[in-house]
Order: structure tokens, then C-alpha cells, then sequence
């Protein structure tokens, strides 16, 4: 017990297997999010159930509830994660690109094939999986905003806010409908066609 008067000093987490209490759950959480992200690459959202995200990762249920209260919190969670990572990295490629325009645009359409095409799991759960999982939609809603807001600072053409934003909800729009719609097989176009046209779609619509 601490003397009066002083401070008792803080305990230190217990150390077992090489990790503490706290990095022991980050694991399992981060284990649960990446059998969550395979799940839905192999079968879409109606392949994440507590039980079949379990036994991907290999933790008991128990680990399960420690860390969401059910498949709709662990998915709703996966999305807020996934769509940071791919805010951040999208504005990385803004800052490093420069003033020109077309590098711009080919910047962030570069970074976007990256997420979302070369990772198809991404792809799904953000351009997909939002239009048919109610855990989803919601998710999904709240997230777009702040990629619109990024096309229109860089890439609205001129005109009154309420212009600017109509332009940026239907540019943002016409993006996530060509690579989803690319990464489902029913646009029959190159890798390379596409994003040559999505890179046109921006700069075209600048102006």
C-alpha cells in the first residue's frame, strides 16, 4: 500500500508467451479483422459469421465477444479500418504529387487500383458488399463523405458550392461504379483502359 502522501506506482502489465495483456488482444483483434477481410474476399459478406471468422482465425468465440458484440460491429469496424488505410494512402498521393493536374489525377487513380484491384478483398468490402449487406450500407454512407470532400477540393470544376458538390458526389459516384464494376468481370476493358479513362474523367471534369 502506498504512504500517505505519495503516489503508488503504476503496475506493469504481466508478460506471457513475449507479450502483454494489451498486445495480446491487439493480435486477436487484428487476427479477427483479417479472417473478417478473407472471408469476404472468397465469399462476400454472407460468408462472415462469428462462428466462420472463429475458426479462420483460430480463437474461441470468447475471443470473439472480448472484442465486438457480433458480426455486424466486427464488419461495420473492418470497413471504418479498410477505408482510413485508403483515405490515408489516397491523400499521401495528393500531397506528393504536385500542382499538375494529370499527375494528380493519375496519382490517386493509380493509388485507388492499388487498394481496391490489386487487393480484391478491399475491393469488395468497399465498393461491393455495401450494396447488398445492411451491416454494410450504413458504414459505407458515413465513410463517403470524406472521399468526396477530397474530389472536390482537387478535382470540381469551378462553380457555386452547391455546383462543386453535385460534381464531386457524381465524379466519386462514376469512379466506384467503374472499378466495381471491373473488379465483378462485367466491364469488359483492360486494367490499363481503365484507369486511362478514370484519369480522363477527372481532369476532364476540372476543366
Amino acid at each position: 500500500m502506498a504512504r500517505r502522501g505519495t503516489q503508488a506506482e503504476p503496475t506493469a502489465e504481466r508478460i506471457w508467451g513475449g507479450s502483454t495483456l494489451t498486445e495480446r488482444r491487439e493480435q486477436r483483434r487484428v487476427a479477427l479483422m483479417d479472417a473478417a477481410l478473407d472471408l469476404i474476399g472468397e465469399g462476400g459478406g454472407a460468408a462472415v459469421t462469428v462462428r466462420s471468422v472463429c475458426r479462420r482465425a483460430c480463437l474461441t468465440d470468447r475471443y470473439f465477444y472480448e472484442n465486438y458484440p457480433g458480426r455486424d460491429e466486427l464488419l461495420t469496424a473492418l470497413l471504418a479500418e479498410v477505408s482510413g488505410q485508403t483515405y490515408a494512402a489516397l491523400a499521401a498521393a495528393f500531397n506528393q504529387a504536385g500542382d499538375d493536374l494529370r499527375v494528380r489525377a493519375e496519382a490517386v487513380v493509380n493509388t485507388a487500383a492499388t487498394i481496391v484491384l490489386d487487393d480484391p478483398r478491399k475491393g469488395r468490402l468497399l465498393l461491393v458488399e455495401p450494396l447488398s449487406d445492411r451491416a454494410l450500407i450504413s458504414a459505407s454512407m458515413a465513410s463517403m463523405p470524406t472521399f468526396t470532400r477530397m474530389v472536390q477540393t482537387h478535382f470540381a470544376p469551378a462553380g457555386t458550392r452547391s455546383e462543386r458538390a453535385l460534381a464531386a458526389v457524381g465524379l466519386a459516384g462514376a469512379l466506384g461504379a467503374l472499378f466495381s464494376s471491373w473488379l465483378a468481370g462485367t466491364l469488359k476493358v483492360t486494367r490499363k483502359e481503365l484507369l486511362a479513362h478514370c484519369v480522363e474523367l477527372l481532369v476532364t471534369a476540372h476543366g
